[in-house]
């Protein structure tokens, strides 16, 4: 009889999480298919103004088995950390969040971008993630800069960055395809010494 030992890559991304007393962020498993399934067809119409649109397949297994494939490469790279937001009581699937377009050398920076199920939306489990990462992207990934983009329309969006810290900073005309169009977004952005003296 033989015995197969999981990759250590494989052990390190099943025992990756990060969180609180509330929340708990994880990587995606093949397992939470059904659960993210049902939240994002649930909450299509009010995710669909702020996203990509979405392709005829991408409810389906076959392509979130390659959605998971794909961010263990990314992982395993450390070029980006996809994550799922829980509610820690109920093991409740809420949202996620990506640590996206991690950059070393002289930049040393990353790029937050999020979703939020319609269920949850408007009762703190966003701000609640952001409190989780924010710590993790400057203490253990050691970056030195945070930045997020968001449709000027959307003050939700605004008004969390602006809450966890961010500032302002410009004005980025049609940077992401959204929705099936180009549009213009908000730059905003964290540094590490500005939020260790806002925390101190």
């Amino acid at each position: 009889m033989f015995a197969f030992l999981a990759a250590p890559k494989a052990l390190r991304r099943r025992g990756f999480a990060i969180q609180s007393e509330t929340h708990l962020l994880r990587l995606p498993r093949a397992s939470d298919f059904q659960a993210w399934r049902q939240l994002r067809i649930q909450s299509r119409a009010f995710l669909q103004p702020w996203e990509p649109l979405w392709n005829v397949d991408d409810m389906s297994a076959r392509a979130f088995r390659r959605r998971i494939d794909r961010l263990n490469r990314d992982f395993d790279e450390g070029t980006s950390i996809q994550l799922f937001i829980f509610l820690k009581e109920t093991d409740t699937l809420v949202g996620g969040i990506t640590i996206g377009l991690i950059r070393r050398g002289v930049a040393q920076m990353c790029t937050l971008g999020y979703w939020m199920g319609e269920p949850y939306a408007g009762k703190g489990h966003m701000f609640a993630a952001l409190q989780i990462v924010i710590p993790y992207i400057f203490q253990e990934l050691s970056l030195h800069r945070i930045e997020a983009a968001c449709i000027p329309s959307n003050r939700r969006s605004a008004s969390l960055l602006q809450k966890a810290g961010f500032t302002k900073e410009g004005h980025l005309q049609k940077y992401l395809r959204i929705n099936g169009q180009w549009q213009d977004h908000h730059l905003y952005a964290l540094l590490k010494d500005d939020h260790r003296a806002k925390r101190n």
